[in-house]
């Protein structure tokens, strides 16, 4: 969802610029900063920024600089000379000897002085929306390439963790009969007479309590449907993170359940792998 895009181009006598950024958020968060002549104009471009915008905290900054001194205020010389007479006749009737400056006052009065105002025309707004477009196809072909770059990081973490689930199958080999021997030295250790039909059968339902087949089947399962999942066409971020949570679930209870310090080690490289995945898929849509 991180991304940038740029566009800038003269329009008529101004220099329009446009900038689109955005950041990881859950949801679509839209900022729009635009100058006062294209204040009017807010609506339509907030619906073309989310047309093409699905979600994150998004920041759309629009502004236009004049490229030659204008005039900004002009001033109604008749409606000035007029407001001047009445003054002064004014004056002359009510109050001879008041040296009052009614020019100042004249100045102040309404509708003298007019400022234009900065409005774009239908056609100069019709090519600042093709700059806007043109910064979203900028915003787009960035996230497309990191999207790519992404999805390589992804994968690589995700085949490592295949990696090391293969690893852990080759550890589990012999791991019944390590077990067995195990038990059988600590009771020789303590001299203890036991039945062994019995401790067989103990043997067995303890051994059934550590069977990690399941956990390696599965997660095995969930990282071929990660890989899946990341080449549809689609936004699929969701979707990776829920397939990136029951990744962990099974990889968590394949290092309770294994009992076994080599195969937990290697439990912990495939979790360090796991909170790479997780990280940077909120980076995708």
């Amino acid at each position: 969802m991180t991304g940038f895009g740029r566009a800038e181009g003269v329009v008529n006598d101004r220099k329009v610029t446009v900038e689109v950024r955005s950041l990881n958020s859950k949801q679509l968060d839209l900022l729009l900063k635009l100058p006062g002549a294209l204040k009017e104009h807010e609506v339509e471009l907030r619906q073309l920024a989310s047309e093409q915008v699905i979600r994150g905290k998004v920041e759309v900054f629009i502004t236009s600089e004049p490229l030659h001194a204008a005039k900004r205020t002009s001033f109604d010389v008749d409606l000035v000379r007029a407001y001047y007479d009445e003054l002064k006749a004014i004056r002359a009737t009510v109050a001879p000897e008041a040296s009052t400056d009614l020019f100042a006052h004249v100045l102040r009065l309404p509708d003298v002085a007019n400022t234009t105002t900065d409005r774009f025309s239908d056609e100069e707004w019709n090519a600042a929306r093709a700059l806007v477009q043109s910064a979203l196809k900028a915003y787009e072909a960035f996230r497309v390439s990191e999207g790519k770059r992404l999805g390589t990081e992804l994968a690589a973490r995700v085949d490592r963790i295949g990696e090391l689930l293969a690893g852990s199958e080759q550890l589990d080999v012999g791991r019944a009969e390590r077990t067995r021997e195990r038990l059988r030295g600590k009771l020789a250790e303590l001299g203890a007479k036991v039945d062994q039909d019995r401790f067989e059968q103990e043997l067995l339902f303890y051994l059934e309590k550590m069977d990690i087949t399941e956990e390696k089947v599965r997660l095995r399962s969930h990282c071929t449907y990660f890989h899946e999942t990341m080449g549809h066409a689609e936004p699929q971020g969701r979707k990776l993170g829920f397939i990136a949570q029951e990744m962990g679930r099974e990889i968590n209870t394949l290092g309770s359940k294994a009992s076994d310090a080599t195969i937990q080690q290697v439990v912990v490289m495939m979790k360090d792998e796991l909170e790479k995945v997780k990280e940077q898929v909120q980076n995708v849509l």
